[in-house]
């Protein structure tokens, strides 16, 4: 039986939204989320199966949950993910599915994500510059990350959001150069605030560009015009400018903490659910699903990664990282 009141936590969030990580694995090595020195990829039969996910997915969606982002890692790297991806549709009562993607398969797997049902999928891209493009995710693959983007216009993705992680002395000398890009190809280019995740990312306040200093920046020679966000929108205060078809988004999860409207869980690829991106505090349905234990024990433990979700994550603007985990094994 699926829900009709809304999953609502202990400070009265509205909860519909779940971000599915469906791997761990990557075929870049960001900075910020997987440096080269990094290593420790769960093995494969830790790893939740397609069909476990499918199962948690609709007893998530039993208790309110309406929209799936499916992220990784790299989502594209798993084999059988179209096939996944189909599945997931035909849940019923979830009514938006979306990828969060690095872009380098996107040329290959494009139309079948668009035959799948999806039409809006983000690609993080941090650099409009191959060189750099290279020391930022470690591999030289912007040639595939920009024909990637373009068969996804091609195919009729639309909006194609692009997540720009402004870095100070890495890119943030780019942010205009991405701006020109979103009113030209009509793209949504969201700049995202670097983030203190993981023990091991090269995090430093030193790089920390706010998004106040972006706004200010872009209103400098555009006129900025705030967009209503929609029913399942994430954190990103989003804007367009006249005559133009682009849009704007800023996600400031430091200066501009957004936690009083947060609506998401996430769903690890190992199958530990979280209520915050920074906490560690994690509910295990892995597990307990393997172990045989009926549904309505499985979502016990949906209902208390809900309220035990914390109110806010505890970051000090510019403090050092608070979140053991490295960002590609929680799934952004």
């Amino acid at each position: 039986m699926i829900k009709k009141f809304p999953l609502v936590d202990n400070y009265h969030r509205v909860i519909n939204y779940l971000r599915l990580s469906v791997t761990d694995r990557c075929n870049l090595r960001c900075i910020y989320c997987m440096p080269n020195r990094v290593f420790g990829f769960m093995p494969h039969s830790e790893i939740l199966t397609y069909e476990e996910m499918l199962h948690i997915v609709s007893l998530c969606i039993q208790q309110g949950i309406r929209k799936v982002r499916l992220t990784g890692g790299e989502p594209l790297v798993r084999k059988g993910i179209i096939g996944f991806i189909k599945r997931l549709y035909h849940i019923k009562g979830l009514e938006e599915v979306t990828l969060t993607t690095n872009g380098v398969l996107l040329k290959r797997f494009a139309a079948d994500l668009r035959e799948c049902g999806i039409s809006r999928i983000n690609v993080s891209l941090d650099s409009l510059r191959p060189e750099r493009f290279s020391y930022i995710t470690g591999r030289d693959y912007f040639g595939q990350v920009w024909e990637g983007l373009e068969e996804a216009e091609h195919v009729g993705f639309n909006p194609i959001k692009i997540n720009v992680v402004a870095m100070k002395g890495v890119n943030d000398d780019e942010i205009l150069d991405f701006v020109n890009l979103a009113l030209k190809r009509s793209y949504h280019v969201r700049f995202i605030e670097f983030m203190p995740i993981g023990k091991q990312n090269e995090w430093n306040p030193e790089k920390f560009v706010s998004i106040d200093k972006i706004y200010r920046l872009i209103q400098s020679t555009w006129d900025l015009i705030p967009v209503k966000s929609n029913l399942y929108d994430g954190p990103a205060q989003r804007f367009r400018i006249e005559g133009k078809q682009g849009e704007i988004g800023l996600i400031g999860a430091l200066s501009n903490c957004f936690c009083s409207r947060c609506n998401r869980l996430r769903l690890t690829s190992e199958g530990h659910l979280r209520g915050c991106l920074f906490s560690d505090q994690e509910v295990d349905l892995k597990t307990p699903l393997r172990q045989g234990n009926g549904d309505g024990h499985i979502l016990r433990l949906i209902r208390s990664a809900v309220k035990n979700k914390p109110k806010d994550h505890g970051l000090v603007e510019y403090g050092s990282p608070k979140c053991a985990r490295q960002m590609y094994s929680i799934g952004g």
